[in-house]
């Protein structure tokens, strides 16, 4: 009995052994067969290239932002800082060349770029980019990173015929340059990529001179500048802490309270920007709150204020001592305005929803000793940053855009007090929303007059000549974004 009991002990011992090891076998093969999945299910790996195509082509397709796009892939990509960068270059780019590039694929197209599928027409357009502005990447290494692109959206037809174009463009170089003897607005307009429309309309505003530096300045890569805090530290001083940490940067000519940042990566992700010791900011933005030159313990109102970075700069030039309504349509926009105001340390800014239309039906007459109106505008001043402005926008854009300014004027010019400073803004270069708006206002309200916008104390800004009591700001001038600023004053009752 005992025998037989050792006996069946061994035996299960040994089938429990062969169990373990039938399961383990199992459980082996099934994890191999996870991990297998596991691998199928990642996303697949997307080059700088097809990412830049996917975002240039739900820009033509879909009416999408390129910036808010881009960003929002570049995020679910997780590209090396190389590919991005490639990738930005690349969207920003073909956006910004479009015209040009679009004019030579046409000859090498056969049956034309408007009948291209929209990702065959971004990868062609990426690809030319690359050819013609971008000396780092060889002719070959395009070529063949096209095709094989193709290969993958879509079939080999599609991809032989990429091939095709390209080589022959690569084989027809001289070919690729804009015709000398055409009429002054044709040639600007293909030779620095600018809708025909804008450009005659601006050559009919400025002359043919000037408007092509206009243009030609609008595809330079903008300036990275950013506004110092001084009610936490000095230009001087921040400019000590970034350069020990190995940033090149400069004062700028523009702002007392700007810093040029040659060198010295994303700002925005720096512990000095979290701390509040600055923000982000274009130098012609800068120039706003000092033509305000709101005074401590003084009442602002900022009718159209979102995200808040001219509120914050009128805020530190207070020294965070008086009250700032910052007041803007959107109740989600109203949380930009608070957080910049949190992240600044800055008390004095109350932020506020509602149509600033309404905002002589909200605050009584006479209210308050600064107004600033940041005005909706056409955007054609800051093509350099948003490149996509200049194929969204149209003429009418600028007629519907101009009559809802001249109602803002209208609206907010009770509420400034006597002998107190309005100051009307936009970022944009056209006439009709600027000089124009202003002398029409003043026509029709004599209780306003202009003011001297002198008042800017770098001596880059001394030379721009005042028109009705602003200067239009072009974005030759200092590499930095078009702007009008104009400084009115309110005479009487």
């Amino acid at each position: 009995m005992s025998g037989n009991k050792t006996g069946n002990n061994n035996k299960s011992q040994s089938n429990d052994k062969s169990q373990s090891k039938i399961r383990a076998n199992r459980s082996s093969d099934k994890g191999a067969r996870n991990a297998g999945s596991s691998t199928r299910m990642q996303k697949p790996k997307v080059s700088a290239r097809a990412l830049a195509v996917k975002v240039l082509s739900a820009v033509e397709q879909d009416g999408a932002y390129s910036n808010l796009e881009l960003n929002r892939r570049l995020k679910e990509a997780e590209l090396s800082s190389a590919d991005a960068g490639l990738a930005t270059e690349l969207v920003y780019g073909t956006i910004a060349r479009r015209n040009t590039i679009d004019y030579y694929l046409e000859r090498f197209v056969a049956k034309g770029v408007a009948k291209l599928q929209p990702w065959v027409r971004s990868l062609l357009r990426i690809s030319v980019y690359q050819i013609i502005y971008l000396d780092r990447i060889p002719e070959h290494a395009v070529v063949s990173e096209a095709v094989n692109l193709a290969k993958k959206l879509g079939h080999q037809g599609i991809s032989g015929m990429v091939n095709g174009v390209l080589r022959n463009m690569i084989r027809n170089r001289e070919q690729l340059h804009i015709p000398s003897h055409l009429p002054a607005a044709e040639r600007i307009s293909l030779e620095h990529s600018h809708p025909l429309w804008m450009v005659e309309r601006w050559i009919r505003q400025y002359g043919e001179e000037t408007t092509e530096a206009i243009c030609r300045a609008n595809n330079e890569p903008p300036a990275v500048s950013v506004r110092v805090n001084t009610t936490m530290t000095t230009r001087e001083k921040m400019m000590e802490e970034m350069e020990r940490s190995g940033a090149v940067v400069e004062a700028s000519r523009l702002s007392p309270d700007g810093i040029l940042v040659r060198s010295g990566g994303n700002m925005a992700l720096t512990s000095w920007y979290r701390d509040g010791l600055f923000s982000v900011q274009d130098e012609s933005s800068m120039l706003v709150a000092e033509a305000v030159a709101p005074e401590e313990g003084q009442r602002v109102l900022d009718c159209c204020a979102a995200p808040g970075g001219k509120t914050a700069h009128m805020a530190e030039k207070m020294q965070d001592r008086g009250h700032i309504i910052a007041n803007d349509v959107h109740a989600h926009k109203r949380e930009l305005i608070l957080e910049q105001a949190e992240r600044l340390g800055l008390g004095c800014i109350d932020a506020v929803t509602g149509d600033a239309l309404d905002l002589n039906k909200r605050y009584p007459e006479a209210s308050f000793d600064r107004i600033l109106l940041d005005a909706p505008c056409s955007g054609l001043g800051v093509i350099r940053r948003k490149p996509d402005v200049k194929w969204s926008k149209s003429a009418s854009d600028i007629e519907d855009i101009s009559s809802l300014q001249r109602e803002l004027l209208d609206c907010v010019a009770p509420l400034l007090k006597p002998g107190g400073i309005l100051v009307y803004s936009t970022c944009t270069i056209e006439s009709a929303e600027n000089e124009d708006m202003v002398a029409d206002f003043l026509s029709r309200h004599p209780e306003y007059q202009a003011m001297e916008t002198s008042n800017w104390s770098q001596p880059e800004t001394r030379s721009w000549q005042a028109v009705n009591g602003g200067v239009q700001i072009l974005p030759q001038y200092a590499h930095s974004d078009g702007f009008y600023i104009a400084r009115l004053t309110r005479t009487v009752n």
